[in-house]
């Protein structure tokens, strides 16, 4: 079976052309800087491989462009679009309605479109790429894996925000958790490495959004992303944590409107915000160039997500993994050194060289004397959908 996998992220697409079970890749690639005047594209398969710069104005104009290169005479991976037997996509919000990997219908298509207000970087641009994808493969079954679905484990004393009880009960007002299924896979690798099912993991997501994850026994158990994926840690446009009550000042006292402060929290905050870039790469440039303002912004970062580190150890009593995977996590080793700096006394501890060290592989970053390891595992996010797609339309 041929599984194209779907990634629509916050302003990147990420795509796989697998067959299954065999999870043999025909073509990958992904675009990214969607909507910034340089976009990138990357597009490889075995015998040949290629790197465009373009502008990509919108998600719809990048998959547009994927598309063609796969069915490209001479670049593609396919002869036609028959040859694609179902397409999987990652959805960000699944609310209470969907716990589970899902053939997508009209009925699940309103709901991720209602589940929008929820996950408005989102759920809008997971659900273009579905109906894209049924207009170019009609003959393919279309599937949605919801990034929810790995947080469905979280107890309900995490799960559970403290305001009256109805709106938990009425209007599923809760915790419902991002990246799952990221950082499912990421610390399913942990979990093989360290050689127990009971291990106490916390896993970093970075990328252009970010979470954090306690895992405990290969289950979700708390998370840094709530209602809507918004909160937590400090993201490429979102704000993560803030006081709520300054939502009431930006409106009473200082004129703004809702939706201006939804704009406001959502696509000019976080890195952006703090530095105009919201690009790491770029804000890591000009912070060694001498940059304040980016200096600041890493510093505030890895703050934030050190706060969460020590909150989850205690909330789990114990440590014995720290996971950094997507993009930034991967690759920012700038980054990762802030976060693991003076948290020897919960027993982690960087091995410098180590860390500097370039790879896309699954590695260890920890001195020898450290008690909790420190792993870079590259999260495949598409290869989960894939096996999850695969795993429903088998028994369907």
């Amino acid at each position: 079976m041929n599984i194209l996998i779907i990634n629509t992220g916050s302003s990147s697409i990420k795509f796989q052309l697998m067959h299954m079970p065999a999870e043999g890749v025909l073509c990958s690639g992904m675009v990214d800087r969607i909507g910034l005047e340089n976009g990138n594209l990357k597009y490889t398969k075995a015998d040949y491989e290629t790197s465009e710069i373009l502008q990509f104005s919108s998600h719809k104009k990048g998959l547009e462009r994927v598309i063609e290169l796969l069915l490209d005479p001479v670049k593609g991976a396919i002869a036609g679009v028959n040859e694609i037997d179902a397409v999987g996509h990652r959805v960000v919000h699944g609310g209470t309605a969907f716990s589970e990997t899902t053939i997508i219908n009209q009925e699940v298509k309103d709901k991720i479109r209602d589940l929008s207000q929820l996950a408005p970087l989102h759920n809008p641009h997971n659900l273009e790429g579905i109906l894209i994808a049924e207009e170019l493969f009609p003959d393919a079954i279309q599937v949605a894996v919801f990034d929810t679905a790995f947080h469905q484990t979280i107890p309900l004393k995490a799960r559970k925000y403290a305001i009256p009880n109805e709106f938990y009960t009425d209007h599923g007002i809760q915790l419902y958790g991002f990246h799952g299924t990221s950082h499912k896979y990421v610390s399913e690798k942990a979990i093989n490495i360290l050689g127990k099912k009971t291990a106490k993991i916390i896993s970093i997501h970075l990328g252009n959004g970010c979470s954090i994850t306690a895992v405990r026994n290969g289950k979700s158990v708390d998370h840094s992303l709530g209602f809507a994926p918004s909160n937590g840690l400090i993201m490429g446009s979102r704000s993560g944590d803030i006081d709520h009550s300054m939502i009431f000042y930006l409106v009473e006292s200082l004129g703004y409107s809702l939706r201006e402060v939804n704009e406001l929290l959502n696509k000019k905050s976080g890195m952006l915000g703090l530095t105009g870039y919201s690009d790491l790469r770029e804000i890591q440039a000009k912070a060694d160039e001498g940059n304040v303002q980016c200096q600041l912004a890493l510093e505030m970062n890895a703050y934030r997500i050190k706060k969460y580190i020590g909150a989850y150890s205690a909330a789990m009593n114990g440590l014995d993994a720290l996971i950094f995977t997507a993009g930034i996590g991967e690759n920012s080793d700038y980054l990762r050194k802030l976060v693991c700096s003076d948290m020897d006394f919960l027993g982690i501890e960087l091995d410098t060289g180590k860390n500097a060290q370039k790879s896309s592989e699954i590695r260890e970053i920890q001195r020898n004397s450290s008690r909790v390891k420190i792993m870079v595992i590259p999260t495949n996010e598409e290869l989960e959908i894939a096996k999850q797609s695969f795993q429903l339309l088998k028994t369907s």
